[in-house]
Parts: C-alpha cells; sequence; structure tokens
C-alpha cells in the first residue's frame, strides 16, 4: 500500500508482467463488490422463506431463553409449568366439554313435529336401549314437558326451550324445581354444548319422569277457583 500526492492507493500485481498497479481504494472496493455480487457466490444463501423461518425460531428460542431465566428451576421448571398448565387445561375440557352458546330462538324444545308424552318417552326408551344415551336424554326431557302440557300445568307454547318449561313448572311442582332445572341442564348440555350423556344421566330423567306422575301439583288460589 502507498501514499501519493495524499490519496490512498491499494497496490496489486499483475501477472503478466508482474509490474506493480495502483488502484485507488474506493474503485478496488465498488469492483469487489461487483464481483461479490454474482449469483455464483450466493447459491448456497437461505432463501426468503429460510430467512424468515430462521428469524422466527430465533425470537421463539429468545422467548423460551428469556422464560426460562425467570422460572425457579431454569428451563425444566418452565417445561413443568407448561405441561401443568396443558394438564388443566384438558382437566376443564373434559369436566366442561364445549362451551355451551347462549340460548336463542332457535333452540326450541320441540321440532315441527309435534308428538304425544308417550311417543317421546318410546323414542327414549328405543334410543336408551341401543346406548344412544344423549338422544335419549333428549326425548325424556321432551316426554317430561309434554306431559306437564297435557296435564295443563303448562300452556303449550311454540318456542319454549327447556330451562323456560323447568322454570314454568317448579311453580305448580316447588319440590320437583331443583330436579327439573338440572334436567334442562343436561337437556342443553346434549343438544347445545356438544356433551356426551350416560346411562346414568338418563336414568335421572326417566326418574323424574315417573316422580312428575305421581306428585300432585299446588295449585294457586287463583288455579284451584278456576277449576272449582
Amino acid at each position: 500500500m502507498s501514499v501519493t500526492g495524499g490519496t490512498t492507493t491499494a497496490r496489486l500485481l499483475i501477472r503478466a508482467d508482474d509490474a506493480p498497479v495502483d488502484i485507488p481504494r474506493v474503485p478496488a472496493r465498488e469492483a469487489a463488490e461487483r464481483e461479490l455480487s454474482k449469483p455464483m457466490y450466493h447459491e448456497s444463501d437461505p432463501n426468503l422463506l429460510e430467512r424468515a423461518l430462521d428469524r422466527f425460531w430465533e425470537w421463539v428460542d429468545g422467548i423460551f431463553s428469556a422464560a426460562s431465566d425467570a422460572t425457579p428451576g431454569g428451563l425444566l421448571g418452565l417445561l413443568v409449568i407448561v405441561v401443568v398448565v396443558i394438564a388443566l387445561a384438558a382437566a376443564l375440557w373434559w369436566r366442561l366439554g364445549t362451551p355451551r352458546r347462549t340460548p336463542t330462538g332457535g333452540d326450541a324444545l320441540f321440532d315441527d313435529s309435534p308428538r304425544t308424552a308417550a311417543e317421546h318417552r318410546t323414542a327414549a326408551e328405543a334410543h336408551a336401549a341401543a346406548g344412544r344415551f344423549a338422544q335419549a336424554v333428549q326425548e325424556r326431557m321432551r316426554a317430561i314437558v309434554r306431559s306437564l302440557e297435557e296435564r295443563a300445568l303448562l300452556d303449550p307454547r311454540p318456542g319454549r326451550t327447556a330451562d323456560e318449561a323447568a322454570a314454568e313448572a317448579g311453580g305448580p311442582m316447588p319440590d320437583q324445581a331443583d330436579a327439573l332445572r338440572a334436567a334442562a341442564r343436561s337437556f342443553d348440555d346434549v343438544t347445545y354444548g356438544g356433551r356426551t350423556a350416560d346411562q346414568e344421566t338418563y336414568l335421572r330423567l326417566k326418574d323424574l319422569d315417573n316422580r312428575l306422575e305421581r306428585t300432585k301439583p299446588q295449585l294457586s288460589s287463583a288455579a284451584r277457583g278456576a277449576a272449582g
């Protein structure tokens, strides 16, 4: 390297005649950059997707590193916490099932083909015998409500939900109010919440249906006067 007239230059040897040639530094750098920009030097470079993935995994690694530094026990402690959280989430999902949606006008207890309480009971028993307890629960709840309508303890009303029927039926049958609400919840769980039902659930509704048939309603004074 030499300095001539205050200008820094780079000295290169040309093998043809071994004569030294002085090239200014800036043009030499530009020539090197042009040479290195040729595709032949970048055939092994990662593509855009690979670079993005590398950045992503660096970011994830940074998060885990920071979390493990802040967690007692380091990385092992962090893994234990993650496993515990996953286990709790799985337990809640198993216990609560799919989140229930808010009942709307389309959540009517009965469909467009009305049947008698006896017909609903027959359908419920057929489903239970086949092990289809979710459908059995639905039909038994419909039998309960239809029976109350047939006994004039509930006014037949299109669009009534299981919860509404249970709340209304609890008036003339206060001793069965809690059981009616529980039956309505079971109906909602299997109908709208995606939950499964078992034989025990179905037998509870069947027993409630039988008890209601034997229960004498407590009519209000106005209702007793109208009946008299």
